[in-house]
């Protein structure tokens, strides 16, 4: 039986169906850590520029 920290408070919650909020100890962790990706708080860096065209290697548009 696995046991993981809340991302949230850190507590201890054991890993199994019976533990519905996983990786979470509760709904309210789970609600905090959506509403901080939803401000914004958390972020994921991207390598790629997103204004260039996917299709393009060298950034010039040949069409």
């Amino acid at each position: 039986m696995a046991v993981v920290k809340c991302p949230t408070c850190r507590t201890d919650v054991v890993w199994t169906s019976a533990s519905p909020c996983r990786p979470f100890c509760s709904e309210r962790c789970k609600n905090l850590d959506l509403g901080a990706w939803a401000s914004e708080r958390y972020t994921i860096v991207a390598d790629d520029d997103p204004n260039q065209d996917a299709t393009s290697t060298d950034g010039n548009d040949t069409r």
